[in-house]
């Protein structure tokens, strides 16, 4: 357990961090969940929605530090890739 009120303090603050970093990353992986059941339903234009707001969700954890750049470009990608063949 922390004993110098620094220590303290640096407990508070991760809790707050750490709760805060898990409602971004569940936000961002609700909307990724969103964007393929879209893409599973055949609609490209609800797909098209769904697909930009997920990559808009993905972006903004990934500038908030949330997640690493590069994990948030191979959820880009795949996402795409999904997208893509839809319309094959």
């Amino acid at each position: 357990m922390a004993n110098s009120p620094s220590a303290i303090k640096r407990v508070r603050q991760e809790a707050t961090r750490r709760a805060r970093n898990r409602a971004t990353k569940s936000r961002m992986r609700t909307f990724i969940r969103q964007a393929q059941e879209a893409i599973a339903g055949g609609d490209r234009n609800a797909a098209a929605v769904a697909v930009r707001s997920a990559i808009s969700e993905i972006d903004r954890a990934a500038s908030k530090g949330v997640i690493h750049l590069n994990n948030a470009s191979r959820n880009k990608s795949r996402l795409m890739a999904r997208f893509n063949r839809l319309s094959d």
